[in-house]
């Protein structure tokens, strides 16, 4: 998979002229900044910090926690990172790599893992280091995907630790995964005019 969120137009966040980006809390950590790429939307309590680079139209939101202060962190574009979700790694072990049209579903967790284009990743769910999961899967809500996992791709995993339950049906790629990455982009408009109208 390329890497995501790079050969775009990007500003970092100190010098970026969109407020949806700048009102957030963004940190620069040992000289490296977070990179924005176009259209994005950090709600004011999210947090970004250090070597994290997100593509276009992304939205961060509130208490959401992007902590590139370890590892980097490379994100695509139209990914949604929901309230109270932490994306963070391990020191020197473990980067976080996330595809395209990506939803990490309210408080989940995403460390170190690689999260290929399509997938939801569900409310509570935890994605642990070196796991990979394949385009177009869903993980359910509070799964656990331990360490080392390789997810097939439209696999539906559940369960602690996850399992695959079967594959993702048409249905839900489509109205799972695709309409809630769809939404977000739509939510995220609200907020982004919101912002121009005061």
């Amino acid at each position: 998979m390329p890497a995501p969120g790079i050969g775009h137009p990007a500003s970092t966040a100190l010098e970026h002229p969109n407020p949806a980006v700048t009102m957030a809390l963004i940190r620069t950590l040992r000289g490296v900044s977070p990179v924005f790429g176009n259209d994005c939307f950090l709600a004011e309590t999210a947090v970004v910090i250090g070597d994290v680079m997100m593509g276009d139209q992304c939205s961060v939101w509130y208490n959401a926690v992007v902590r590139g202060d370890v590892n980097a962190i490379r994100i695509g574009h139209r990914v949604n990172i929901q309230d109270g979700a932490v994306l963070h790694c391990t020191y020197q072990r473990a980067a976080l790599t996330i595809g395209n049209d990506v939803s990490i579903g309210h408080n989940a967790i995403a460390h170190g893992c690689t999260i290929a284009d399509k997938v939801l990743v569900g409310m509570g769910a935890i994605v642990m280091d070196h796991a990979v999961i394949g385009e177009g899967s869903v993980i359910a809500a509070g799964a656990v995907v331990l360490q080392n996992t390789v997810v097939e791709p439209g696999s539906l995993m559940a369960g602690v630790p996850a399992e695959r339950i079967g594959p993702v049906s048409a249905d839900l790629a489509a109205n799972g995964i695709g309409r809630i990455a769809k939404n977000y982009l739509m939510y995220a408009g609200w907020f982004k005019e919101d912002l121009k109208g005061s």
